[in-house]
């Protein structure tokens, strides 16, 4: 007999704490996870706001990039996330012990739809979530509640020793796991360290035909410790509630009253003939009774009994309680369409500000890591705190990040987990896997056939036995396996190479395979390189190569993924795709002087105007789209291949190593431009003049997620 939930509760405790200890033991080991910078965001949507003085107020920002904190918005896996806070690396401290609050709102409800609706020029596309998306997704749900408890325990275990002593964290449910998340809670928070559950009314009402609607949802409140940050949170008065408790006095002021008789020892006094019972005290002194008097500050009963008055215009409000009502009260009218995302399970950002108020000081620093839409990290940024979000999918890291463009916050670095590959290579194959394993299967699953390991002692080279005519698609079949080096493998026309998930494929490693293509083994008819990660020039590197038997494709992200969650790389064998690169292409870019040094110590400006010139995306095959939708983006690819950038930015003097986006522009900014579907396809960004010329990079993303850049080097004016 199966066991129940509750009988299965202890295993699954005991099993996330091992899956949290071997993460804390791997942080101090030499290969520990580290987070990669993929772009610094000092956000500037307007280009018409490019002038002196701005370009003045950006320097000063992008200095503060370098400074002791940046915020930081994080793409992927929120355990592997953690891991890497808690490792810290060179530039950042390990972040254990150092967190004030977490909030986090996870997924909970196994029967949601996360699919995603992309709107593009005259269609609307339904995309459904990544594979990366769907295998995080499906885990946690695997086994119905059991799973998604073994899913969140590790998570909370190391959410705990982020916090700091004083901090607290706040975790977000409903009916479905809730109750259930509580038990975790207490055996990985403390039973005694439980401060609230919050009850947060978010509708009015819900017809129902056979129970109650449902109108709410709890936030468990725990503290690390005893002495935790609490700034006693109050909720303004409503209008009926200071209609019934408050009164007027002749000046027009309106208050309410205080009983100043307590059931506690206090003080003992006579007050204007009024002698109170032995088991009754006043709650303050004779001397304060005496000034309130003289002020005006006490009122009276009919029978005599004096109460304090707490007037209107000087209470801040109630003492908040542990029922929050949607839209949270407060003076300005609030509308959450004022700042919707789309994102489906977004939260009002006053439900954060209370939160975020309540239980940490200014400049502490906060953490999302089931970031969705941003609110946390939108509110902690308006409230002047350090934070740092998370998500494992593109669509929410697009909106978070457009979404904190678009409120002018701080500078604030967008990373993504370094050597993800790498790290879900060892979830499949073991910790102490090597390389050559990995290419090995990269190449099965491609359809090549292993080198002898003579020529091949990285084990990353293979071959196909002759031309398939899916070739160019990315798909090979399956080819027969080799008699040895005889005639049939001196009779294979194409080489291929799997590249290392933990470098990226680039100009060296394409004139590497040429060679090996032109004089290995006598030589071969092409070569296809296939590569994980890439170089930002790799678009230029193949042009400049301009050699058309070279063909370089993507080795799937997800790859590792969908091995673990097929069971096994025969059952995955013929449905991997490799896909083609996506590139962009620009017109050359402007460079002008604008104006000489106005006078000693101001430098000289100058202007670059970036146009777009075409965007190719990879192969539409590759995103998860059914046969109707995947037409109705051919053709929008077809007409209109622009249409397809979400997002594209500017850094006018890029190093080769960190993207400093200095300038935006994305879909939905309508500072540019009217059109809310569309980016402008042309920049011009001023900057400090400088001798010598310019290396500007131009990033982009498009509505799917994927990035591609270019680089070009551009002379003196």
């Amino acid at each position: 007999m199966a066991k129940s939930l509750l009988e299965q509760l202890p295993d699954i405790v005991a099993q996330g704490r091992k899956t949290a200890e071997k993460i804390l033991e791997s942080i101090e080991s030499r290969h520990r996870i580290s987070l990669q910078t993929r772009e610094v965001v000092l956000p500037a949507k307007d280009s018409a706001a490019q002038d002196w003085v701005t370009t003045q107020t950006r320097a000063a920002q992008q200095s503060t990039v370098d400074s002791e904190w940046t915020n930081r918005l994080i793409y992927g896996d929120n355990l592997l996330a953690m891991a890497a806070l808690l490792a810290g690396d060179e530039h950042t401290p390990s972040l254990r012990g150092k967190v004030d609050l977490i909030y986090i709102d996870p997924p909970f409800d196994s029967k949601a739809d996360y699919r995603t609706k992309v709107t593009l020029p005259g269609v609307e596309l339904e995309q459904k979530p990544t594979v990366i998306e769907q295998f995080a997704y499906s885990d946690t749900w695997s086994d119905g509640t059991a799973s998604y408890l073994a899913m969140i325990t590790p998570r909370l275990i190391l959410m705990r020793e982020l916090l700091a002593e004083t901090g607290s964290i706040y975790v977000h449910l409903d009916w479905h796991v809730g109750h259930y998340v509580k038990v975790v809670m207490d055996e990985v928070f403390g039973k005694e360290n439980f401060r609230s559950e919050v009850v947060w009314r978010n509708h009015s009402a819900h017809n129902r035909v056979n129970h109650y609607g449902n109108i709410h949802q709890k936030i468990f409140f725990y503290s690390k410790a005893e002495n935790y940050k609490w700034n006693y949170p109050v909720q303004p008065y409503t209008e009926e509630e200071i209609a019934r408790d408050f009164k007027t006095e002749a000046s027009g002021r309106r208050f309410a009253t205080s009983n100043l008789v307590v059931n506690k020892p206090g003080s003992k006094y006579e007050w204007k003939g009024k002698v109170l019972p032995t088991n009754k005290w006043w709650g303050i002194s004779q001397a304060r009774m005496q000034r309130l008097e003289v002020e005006g500050g006490l009122y009276y009963t009919d029978s005599g009994v004096p109460y304090e008055k707490r007037y209107l215009d000087e209470v801040k409000g109630k003492s908040c309680q542990d029922l929050w009502i949607y839209p949270l009260d407060q003076e300005v009218p609030y509308k959450l369409s004022d700042e919707n995302s789309g994102y489906g399970t977004q939260k009002p950002e006053t439900l954060l500000q209370r939160i975020i108020q309540a239980s940490c000081d200014e400049s502490d620093l906060v953490l999302d890591v089931f970031g969705g839409s941003g609110t946390t990290a939108a509110a902690a940024e308006k409230l002047g705190r350090r934070w740092i979000t998370t998500d494992i999918g593109k669509p929410s890291c697009m909106i978070m990040r457009k979404r904190l463009i678009d409120q002018d916050a701080k500078p604030f670095l967008y990373q993504a987990i370094g050597d993800y590959q790498v790290e879900a290579a060892k979830a499949v194959l073991g910790r102490d896997f090597r390389m050559g394993d990995l290419s090995q299967i990269v190449l099965s699953l491609y359809g090549a056939l292993p080198l002898p390991p003579e020529e091949n002692p990285l084990r990353n080279l293979g071959y196909v036995a002759a031309i398939n005519p899916r070739m160019d698609s990315g798909s090979p079949s399956p080819q027969p396996s080799p008699k040895g080096r005889g005639s049939e493998l001196r009779g294979s026309k194409t080489l291929v190479l799997a590249d290392s998930p933990n470098k990226l494929t680039g100009a060296a490693t394409l004139k590497k395979a040429i060679a090996q293509r032109d004089n290995l083994m006598g030589g071969w008819d092409r070569v296809v390189v296939l590569g994980w990660n890439f170089e930002s020039s790799i678009g230029e590197t193949i042009t400049a190569l301009n050699d058309s038997r070279l063909e370089v494709l993507v080795i799937p992200p997800d790859l590792m993924d969908r091995l673990k969650k097929k069971g096994g790389l025969d059952k995955l064998r013929g449905q991997v795709r490799f896909s083609s690169l996506q590139y962009l292409t620009i017109h050359p870019v402007e460079r002008k002087t604008l104006t000489p040094a106005l006078s000693q110590g101001e430098r000289a400006q100058e202007t670059l105007t970036v146009k777009l010139k075409n965007y190719v995306l990879l192969s539409p095959e590759a995103i998860n789209l059914d046969e109707a939708n995947r037409q109705k983006l051919q053709a929008v690819i077809n007409q209109e291949p622009l249409a397809l950038i979400e997002y594209w930015a500017v850094d006018p003097d890029y190093d080769g190593k960190v993207f400093r986006s200095v300038w935006q522009d994305y879909r939905g900014n309508t500072a540019n431009d009217a059109d809310a579907l569309r980016v402008v396809a042309q920049a011009s960004v001023t900057v400090p003049a400088k001798p010598g010329p310019r290396k500007v990079c131009v990033r982009v993303v498009d509505v799917f997620g994927f990035e591609a850049e270019v680089v070009s080097t551009v002379a003196a004016a």
